[in-house]
């Protein structure tokens, strides 16, 4: 099986900005990506939606569709979970250069039950928008 390098986010904007042809999956639902941000640049293909959460059908085919195997693929959720699930399942389909973001988008909740202070895409200060 294809090793799945995991990565910080500072890491991940380093590999998108060196390494040719590099790209971001943001994993999340729509409206996570919509309403709470994501990554400017990254590329919205969903691996779960609301109500069902089970994993797409078409979610091998959309990210092929979106990128082809050989690219280096940097994978993102709100925390990592869901992205490392991604990466598992796109290495099963034969994609190769697999990255999983460990903190995701908002990191994992503070003492006070809130992202985006201990850890995150949000919270290293690379840059996102909403919308």
């Amino acid at each position: 099986m294809t090793n799945i390098q995991r990565i910080t986010p500072v890491q991940a904007k380093e590999i998108l900005d060196v390494e040719t042809g590099a790209l971001l999956i943001d994993v999340r639902t729509k409206m996570e990506y919509t309403f709470v941000g994501h990554p400017i640049g990254a590329l919205h293909i969903p691996i779960q939606e609301s109500p069902a959460w089970e994993t797409l059908d078409n979610f091998i085919d959309n990210v092929t569709q979106a990128t082809g195997k050989n690219v280096p693929l940097v994978l993102m959720c709100r925390s990592g979970v869901r992205s490392m699930k991604a990466a598992e399942i796109l290495a099963q389909a034969g994609f190769q250069n697999l990255y999983n973001m460990e903190e995701g988008f908002e990191g994992d909740k503070d003492d006070n039950k809130h992202r985006s202070t201990t850890g995150g895409w949000r919270f290293h200060k690379l840059p996102w928008e909403q919308g």
